[in-house]
């Protein structure tokens, strides 16, 4: 295909030469001369062919009159059809017809007439109209079909009178490829329909025909027979023989096989190919107006893989459109492909009337039916936008048909049909719909739509008052919309980020994965950023994060607004008040741009987020003048008021908080948030003066009033109420039987009001967390009530939950784990100096000494017990239990071994059993003791009296032993640091060996890395210059040309020398393997041809056994000379394009044999096949971090008192 390839192939020695141009019609005269009846034998009327008359009545007349060759009415017919007047030139054939059936004897010499007839009716085919004019009768509609059955009687009378006149084979093949094109298309994916497929293998049979009549010399049947297999998807077995004609017939431009060798090439899947060809057509016809709008459709379906906001999507539609597709409608304003393309440009700018025109226009006159489906889809669209949903259905129904329908169809149309059902509200129709197609093809816009409606199941189950479960609606919404975000991280599919679906997937995943939710709001946030237009960037800042604050403003404020929720829930508060003041700058700014939007609700919602975002930072100055400047604007900002009373509360608990509280309860007392409040405030005034009465506590009174008066399923009323049944159960007798059956009553009573709560939310934590504690308290049912505690710990985070759960681990006797959890407990909510968790904390580390005998367990008892009493001193309970750890230290010490203890120990232990002795009686001169008074003296006599001597006899005897011993224990000690060193040492030594290894790898890794590229580069520069010497100057055209290669003359009888890139032979102890080998060998030559001879680079080349020396390869090279005429055959040989030739038959082997291997070659190098060794190297060992916590939380109050281990110790 030369002339594909070469812009310059028909012309000499470099001069450019014309065009080939179009052949048709160029036989048919300027004028014509009938001869007539007249006193002169040479009488003749001359007739001028290029200014017909418009009625051929007057000619029809003179022929019959004068008794015309059918010649002359044929030339006439022609000139007339030049002029494309169709209907002139049929009624000529026809009266010329009837009149040379009468003035001959022989029948047979109309049938180049009817032929002519038949020609001229398919072409009144491809202008007629598809379907019937809108008001016309079906059986008088002049549609394609009407003016294919004239053809096919013309055909048919003309085979009757000669079946053997060759022209009528060429015209049964195109009439049955006409007829084909108009068959309803294959209802099943990849066919193309059994009646159609028949209609195209007689054309082929029809073509074939034509061509063995010619000798092979009827181009155009040759076209034809490659279209037809081009309509039965045969695209290789197309591009070779549209191949074959451009060779044979290089100046064919009308019709132009660069046509259809560019339409095999894309549907190849080589779409630049494809260009090339199509671009060459152009070089020699530019008029071509179907070169020009496939062109055109290419630069359409590049600038669909490319960002729509981006500056090469407009150049390349800009380049469609202008360029290409507004030429070609210049050319013919009836071309149907090229008015559905402009249909679809006028659609997209909303001009109804135009893309209505244009589309019907490509309807009526295609013949080609996905032309035909495209024009209903654009008609669709056109009614789906005006709102005509029977109309829009009824035309995507068409489209999708003109496409086969259910199983194979338009997926655009189907897509608008669920679109419609969405619309109508039918939403279980679009689901099936939508999910039909999801299977058919993995459509991104049917999983946003799909995936969408799922969502929205969910959204209005979470927000409505039915509670069914949806969550598989959640899995497959989320599954739909995460198919679709990875689809955006593929750069082969180049499909544009949607904000729509990010923002689905972050109220898809706020409340189970809010840590994904911000990481989908923050991906639309830089979508958002990354259409800031560059007049808009802040010119005199660099910084990114500057910028980026910079730029906030210009973001939606509701976007930043969420953005900071996320922050604030997960805890991160200064970049929740960062998020909520940049809400704030866009909302100004969008006041700024449009003054009558009201931004006022943005505006009050962000600023009470501020606020909190303030408070939980510390910031209640800031977070007080945000709330009062909200109130200034809004005074029944109830929210509002509640934070600013709760701060007063907290600031002033005496006078002016308490005030603030009871005024807002006055003002607010229906509003159930008020009511909480103040039911709160209840509880923290009369928690020291519980009465006994339940029913009397005026926290429970007021939770009671809530529940019966104003909203009976006020969650935060039934979790108070639980939450005051359990604190009466915690404090009832448990002497008797009867009394623990009360107290279990309670607490079933309790678990009553935790349960209606979480019926009505059942993710409700709190409640959650206090059916957890009723389980530990009343059931001691640990192990149930920890489950229930891990699932809170992912909802709850506050400090009470971790003192639960580490009363649930001491309980259990994980003190590890108890201690991590009370540790957390103090870095929460400023809770680090809490005198009760420090508590807690100490007598869980008093426990774990106990357990292990572990003095620094003790030490860290004692030290949280006085961080404790620091923190409250004017608690005596906290001063006990510092005492109680002395007295528990000094235990514990002198009944070591002298081996595990030293004097400095037990002296310190003195010290601190001496203050222990101190506090317990000023403990007991307190008026309110912990214990009993009495008992509280006895402690501290016992220490005065035994403690004391028995820790004065430890000392003397510790003393006494470190002295016998001083020798051993200082060489212990000398021996312990020895080892430690040598230890210390050995490490050294093992981290430098392994840091000169890793360099030493290094290194090496280094050298073979540069040994590789030199290696590299050595073989390109022996593959530049080996390319260099195959190439030779062709004498004709002066250009560079490959060098034709013969092998060395060589005297007779010599062996055939051996190539360097032949095959190794089978070593000679391996016999066995000969005959295998020889077998496959055979089979291969036989699928792929026979080997070339001739030499072939590699890409990998493999040693003979036989070395060459340098001398032999040179003189090689000298014999290797070929003739023009042989570099130019090659030359045409090279040209032909790489296309699958297993159809051909076994002709012209010689040529088969020397074209097989460049074929191979031009395969083999798409790329390397690995193999399954390769691919297992290149695997890695992976490895996975799995992070598993047993960790929950919870609420229950702490047990403060460590005087019960002292008791379990002495039991």
């Amino acid at each position: 295909m030369a002339t594909l390839q070469n812009g310059a192939a028909n012309s000499l020695n470099g001069e450019t030469a014309a065009g080939p141009v179009s052949t048709r019609f160029t036989d048919i005269p300027s004028a014509i001369d009938i001869p007539v009846q007249g006193d002169q034998e040479d009488e003749a009327v001359e007739i001028d062919l290029e200014l017909l008359v418009d009625d051929p009545t007057e000619l029809c007349t003179l022929f019959e009159n004068e008794r015309a060759a059918k010649t002359y009415w044929m030339t006439v017919a022609l000139a007339y059809a030049k002029q494309h007047k169709i209907d002139h030139a049929i009624e000529m054939l026809i009266r010329g017809g009837a009149a040379i059936q009468s003035n001959s004897t022989n029948p047979r010499d109309k049938v180049s007439m009817i032929c002519c007839l038949c020609w001229m009716y398919l072409w009144k085919s491809r202008e007629a109209p598809r379907l019937p004019p809108d008001g016309s009768r079906v059986s008088e509609a002049k549609t394609k079909e009407y003016y294919l059955q004239l053809a096919t009687s013309s055909l048919n009378d003309a085979a009757r009178l000669n079946p053997s006149f060759p022209p009528i084979f060429l015209a049964r093949g195109v009439l049955l490829l006409l007829r084909a094109s108009l068959q309803a298309p294959s209802k099943t994916a990849g066919g193309i329909g059994s009646e159609k497929n028949e209609l195209l293998k007689t054309a082929i049979k029809s073509f074939d025909d034509a061509l063995r009549v010619s000798q092979g010399k009827n181009m155009l049947a040759l076209m034809g027979k490659a279209r037809a297999l081009f309509s039965m998807h045969k695209y290789p077995e197309s591009l070779a023989i549209y191949q074959d004609v451009l060779q044979k017939m290089p100046d064919l431009v009308d019709p132009d096989p660069r046509i259809g060798i560019g339409c095999c090439f894309w549907q190849l899947g080589f779409k630049e190919d494809a260009k090339i060809a199509w671009e060459r057509c152009l070089e020699i016809n530019p008029d071509s107006k179907v070169a020009n709008i496939l062109l055109g459709l290419f630069y359409l379906d590049a600038s669909g893989h490319v960002p729509v906001n981006s500056d090469e999507f407009l150049t390349l539609y800009k380049k469609a459109m202008t360029q290409y597709t507004q030429k070609s409608f210049k050319l013919d304003r009836d071309l149907p492909i090229t008015c559905s393309t402009f249909a679809g440009f006028f659609l997209s700018k909303k001009n109804w009337d135009n893309a209505e025109k244009l589309a019907t226009k490509a309807i009526h006159n295609t013949d080609v039916n996905a032309i035909a489906s495209d024009g209903w889809y654009l008609l669709a669209r056109k009614e789906h936008y005006a709102g005509n949903t029977e109309r829009a259905s009824d035309y995507y129904r068409r489209s999708d048909d003109a496409r086969g329908g259910t199983e194979t169809g338009y997926l655009p149309a189907k897509f608008g049909v669920a679109q419609l059902s969405v619309l109508k509200n039918d939403l279980g129709e679009a689901k099936l719909r939508l999910e039909k197609m999801i299977q058919q093809s993995k459509s991104h816009e049917a999983m946003i739509l799909l995936g969408t409606l799922y969502a929205e199941e969910v959204f209005e189950n979470q927000y409505g008052d039915s509670k069914e479960d949806k969550s598989a609606e959640l899995k497959k919404a989320v599954g739909l919309l995460e198919g679709v975000r990875s689809a955006w991280k593929d750069p082969k599919k180049t499909i544009a980020p949607d904000a729509s679906v990010l923002l689905n997937l972050a109220r898809l995943y706020e409340t189970d994965h809010p840590e994904k939710a911000l990481q989908c709001l923050q991906q639309v946030e830089q979508l958002e950023l990354d259409q800031i237009p560059a007049s808009e960037q802040p010119k005199d800042l660099t910084d990114e994060g500057e910028v980026r604050a910079a730029l906030r403003k210009f973001l939606p404020p509701q976007l930043l607004n969420n953005i900071g929720c996320f922050h604030s829930q997960a805890e991160k508060h200064d970049l929740a008040s960062e998020m909520f003041e940049a809400a704030l700058g866009a909302c100004m700014k969008i006041g700024e741009q449009d003054p009558d939007m009201d931004t006022d609700a943005l505006v009050s919602t962000i600023s009470f987020n501020l606020g909190r975002s303030y408070e939980s930072r510390g910031l209640t100055d800031k977070a007080v003048e945000v709330y009062e400047g909200l109130l200034a604007r809004h005074d029944d900002y109830t929210d509002a008021q509640a934070r600013l009373a709760y701060i007063k509360l907290r600031k002033n608990p005496n006078k002016e908080g308490p005030d603030a509280v009871a005024k807002l309860y006055q003002e607010n007392n229906t509003d159930l948030e008020v009511r909480a409040l103040y039911g709160w405030y209840l509880g923290k005034v009369h928690s020291r003066k519980r009465p006994a009465n339940i029913g009397e506590d005026p926290e429970f009174r007021h939770y009671k009033h809530t529940l019966q008066n104003y909203d009976k399923h006020d969650r935060h009323a039934l979790i108070g109420m639980g939450n005051l049944y359990l604190a009466q159960a915690r404090e009832m007798r448990r002497e008797s039987e009867s009394d623990k059956q009360k107290r279990s009553a309670t607490y079933g009573k309790a678990v009553e009001f935790f349960e209606k709560a979480l019926s009505l939310d059942p993710k409700c934590a709190y409640a959650a967390q206090g059916v957890a504690i009723a389980l530990v308290e009343d059931k001691k049912d640990l192990k149930t009530a920890l489950g229930i505690f891990s699932k809170v710990r992912e909802t709850l985070r506050d400090s009470h939950l971790y003192v639960n759960l580490g009363h649930i681990y001491a309980e259990l006797r994980q003190y590890s784990k108890a201690i991590e959890h009370y540790e957390i407990a103090l870095s929460r909510d400023g809770k680090a100096n809490d005198p009760t968790i420090l508590s807690c904390l100490g007598r869980t580390w008093l426990n774990r000494g106990r357990a292990e005998r572990d003095i620094d367990a003790y030490n860290k008892s004692l030290e949280c017990a006085r961080k404790a009493l620091e923190v409250a001193p004017e608690q005596v309970h906290y001063k006990f239990n510092v005492a109680f750890v002395q007295i528990q230290l000094v235990t514990t010490i002198q009944a070591l071994p002298e081996n595990k203890r030293t004097s400095e120990q037990l002296e310190k232990a003195a010290d601190g059993l001496e203050a222990a002795i101190t506090s317990l009686e000023e403990i007991a001169a307190h008026p309110q003791t912990p214990y009993p008074k009495h008992d509280v003296e006895q402690r501290a006599n016992m220490a005065r009296n035994t403690l004391r001597k028995q820790v004065e006899r430890a000392i003397g005897k510790q003393k006494e032993w470190e002295e016998k011993n001083k020798e051993k224990i200082q060489a212990a000690k000398d021996q312990r640091e020895a080892e430690l060193r040598r230890r210390e040492e050995e490490r050294q030594k093992v981290l430098e060996q392994e840091k000169e290894r890793q360099d030493k790898i290094k290194k090496e890794r280094e050298a073979i890395a540069a040994r590789d590229r030199a290696l590299l580069e050595e073989r390109q520069a022996e593959e530049r210059a080996r390319q260099d010497a195959e190439l030779t100057t062709d004498s004709e055209t002066g250009d560079k040309v490959k060098r034709k290669r013969k092998p060395a003359p060589r005297p007779s009888g010599e062996p055939r020398p051996k190539r360097a890139g032949g095959k190794k032979k089978k070593k000679t102890n391996e016999p066995d393997g000969d005959s295998d080998e020889e077998t496959q060998t055979k089979k291969r030559r036989r699928l792929t041809k026979k080997e070339s001879a001739k030499y072939k680079s590699a890409e990998i080349v493999v040693d003979s056994d036989e070395d060459e020396d340098a001398l032999d390869r040179a003189d090689r090279e000298l014999d290797r000379e070929e003739t023009p005429l042989e570099e130019a055959d090659e030359d045409a040989a090279d040209g032909r394009m790489d296309v699958d030739e297993s159809d051909r038959g076994d002709d012209n082997d010689e040529d088969d044999d020397e074209m097989a291997p460049r074929s191979q070659h031009k395969r083999a190098r798409r790329g390397r096949v690995l193999e399954s060794e390769d691919e297992d190297e290149d695997e890695g060992p992976s490895t996975r971090a799995r992070n598993a916590s047993d960790d929950e939380d919870g609420d229950r109050q702490a047990d403060t008192s460590m005087a019960d281990a002292g008791d379990d110790d002495e039991e």
